[in-house]
């Protein structure tokens, strides 16, 4: 597998604004849902339905995420600004390259998302150390779930049916009720 940054995570002593990262974090959101849906499409492609489904349902859990980061900026009456992609890769060795490289994808969200935290918190910004802890809790649901995936992958030992039925019997294809999400721009005002 290529050496890949995902778009690295901010240094610690980055002079960036929580503001300044969250729009930064916008970017990366919307390339984690490519990123997914990329790989969505190369399971379904190998015919690995399960695998597939779940993919798809983390592109759109990732798309909803970036616009509730929208939404916070324009609660906050901030600049909201919606640009490229890092890059995305489309094709891989096998399906434990395309789960490494999600892994990958989430554990780099997982620092950055501790960055925002501490962005905040350092700034006084109590608003943004608030809402970012919905963030913090579901990045850590997210590198977990992945390296669980990652682990049956590697015990079936190239079984994916395996890997198939432990998706549909263990791994929800559902949008999350488990946390109190905030709202996405785009969604009926209140």
């Amino acid at each position: 597998m290529p050496d890949i940054d995902v778009a690295a995570p901010f240094p610690e002593s980055s002079p960036e604004t929580f503001p300044e990262l969250l729009r930064a974090q916008i970017r990366h959101g919307f390339t984690a849902a490519q990123q997914y849906l990329a790989a969505a499409v190369y399971f379904d492609s190998n015919r690995l339905p399960r695998l597939a489904g779940h993919a798809y349902t983390r592109s759109r859990e990732q798309y909803a995420n970036s616009l509730r980061l929208v939404q916070y900026l324009l609660d906050r009456d901030l600049e909201v600004r919606i640009g490229g992609l890092d890059e995305i890769h489309s094709t891989f060795d096998s399906p434990r390259t395309a789960i490494a490289l999600l892994l990958e994808g989430e554990q780099i969200r997982s620092t950055q998302t501790s960055d925002l935290a501490r962005a905040a918190r350092t700034s006084g910004d109590y608003l943004g150390e608030r809402f970012i802890q919905w963030f913090l809790e579901e990045q850590m649901k997210n590198v977990a779930g992945m390296t669980t995936l990652l682990a049956v992958l590697d015990r079936a030992d190239g079984r994916l049916l395996d890997v198939e039925e432990f998706v549909a019997r263990e791994l929800r294809t559902g949008p999350r009720g488990d946390i109190a999400a905030p709202k996405m721009a785009g969604t009926a005002q209140n």
